[in-house]
This record gives C-alpha cells, sequence and structure tokens, in this order.
C-alpha cells in the first residue's frame, strides 16, 4: 500500500490527506526515530502493515498509538480505522528486524 519514503498524512476532522516525506526511512537498526518523520504535524495515531520494536515503543512513548493495517489502498485503510476494525500493534507483537514486514 505505501510507496518507500512517502507517508500519506489524513486529518480525520477536516478529511484532508496530505503526503509527508519520510526522510528517517533508511537507519541503521535499532537507530530509528519515527517522531523525527513526523514532528510538526498533529498526529495520534498512526497506520503501519509492520514496524519494529523500538519504533512503536517511540511512538508510543510520544503518546501516538500505532495500528495494522488492512486494505490495499490509503481510502480502505483510513476507512477501516474509522470503523475502528484495526487491531493495535504493541512492542510485543512488532518486528524482531528488518525484512520482516
Amino acid at each position: 500500500m505505501g510507496v518507500p519514503g512517502i507517508l500519506p498524512y489524513y486529518d480525520t476532522e477536516t478529511k484532508d490527506l496530505k503526503v509527508i516525506e519520510n526522510s528517517n526511512e533508511h537507519h541503521s537498526h535499532g537507530a530509528c526515530q519515527p517522531l523525527k518523520a513526523i514532528a510538526g504535524y498533529d498526529i495520534d495515531v498512526v497506520l503501519t502493515n509492520g514496524m519494529g520494536r523500538r519504533a512503536v515503543s517511540l511512538l508510543n512513548e510520544g503518546g501516538i498509538k500505532v495500528y495494522l493495517l488492512e486494505g490495499d489502498t490509503v481510502e480502505e485503510a483510513i476507512a477501516r480505522f474509522e470503523a475502528g476494525e484495526l487491531r493495535e500493534l504493541t512492542s510485543d507483537m512488532a518486528c524482531q528486524g528488518h525484512g520482516c514486514h
């Protein structure tokens, strides 16, 4: 669903969809900084098809919940999130290393 280096940003109140460039996509294992990629945006939730434990933990510490994607398009993922159909991703369920998602 995603394009490497591109993060769709959707405002659930205004229904506005924007694109954020992810400059933190490539990093050494364990050195991710997910909050850096979304700094300056009022984000409460991240939808993903997979993420490492450290990234999930850092987002959670920043007050951001992470949910596993379902759907082939951004529109489908947003509809499923808004319907409450997505499962929250916890650090216990997260990937253990690069290449698992």
